[in-house]
């Protein structure tokens, strides 16, 4: 579990992530919020529900994972096995999108990449966002990390949000997860065990730097 600070808000239940959401979207202008955590913390979940939550075209999710370097270029840079790593990302084209919905002019309509798990490569172009949806929420592992191109990404969004779960907890549902798109048990805890572990601790080393802990507890 991450390490709180007296300043730092810690949401313990899903409406009052809605809620704060909610808020968000309601200020007027476009907003941006980033759920950052590590593998199998259930960024997705918290986004999609929030989404569900408020009135259609309130807001829509636009991942960090559309941003996975294709896997002929993680081949091609000796990569396919630590896919996940922050360095198998296009961060520069991740930060640019985000600043491009930030600024998103009235008269633009932007589309983003999304991620196919059952393909494992993103396609581009699959996710529009539109001028009038007031809050785009972005989630992702590396949202809160060091280097230029994360903290220009960083600096596109109004709040970034951290969502801290038991270890334990993560590794089942990413063993899961992995056995849902084919790999076998034994290959899949391999893999969590070795990769997104790794990854999930770089990601933890980040936690200090989120507006917001989301530690949901039902």
């Amino acid at each position: 579990m991450t390490p709180d600070t007296p300043e730092t808000p810690v949401l313990t239940r899903l409406p009052e992530a809605v809620q704060r959401a909610a808020d968000l979207a309601a200020r007027g202008t476009r907003t941006v919020l980033g759920i950052a955590g590590g593998p199998g913390s259930g960024k997705s979940t918290i986004a999609a529900a929030i989404v569900t939550a408020l009135r259609p075209g309130a807001a829509v999710v636009v991942p960090m994972d559309g941003f996975h370097l294709a896997n002929t270029q993680l081949r091609a840079q000796g990569l396919a096995e630590v896919k996940g790593n922050i360095a198998t990302f296009d961060a520069d084209g991740y930060a640019a999108l985000l600043a491009r919905l930030r600024d998103q002019r009235p008269d633009e309509i932007v589309y983003a990449p999304y991620f196919d798990r059952s393909l494992e490569e993103s396609i581009g172009s699959a996710i529009r966002v539109d001028p009038t949806v007031p809050l785009v929420i972005t989630e992702g592992n590396y949202l809160l990390s060091d280097g230029p191109s994360w903290e220009r990404a960083r600096a596109c969004l109004t709040e970034c949000w951290y969502v801290d779960v038991a270890t334990d907890l993560r590794v089942h549902r990413l063993i899961d997860r992995h056995i849902r798109h084919g790999r076998s048990p034994q290959a899949a805890r391999e893999w969590v065990l070795r990769s997104d572990e790794a990854n999930a601790r770089v990601v933890a080393a980040t936690a200090d730097r989120a507006d917001v802990v989301v530690r949901l507890t039902e």
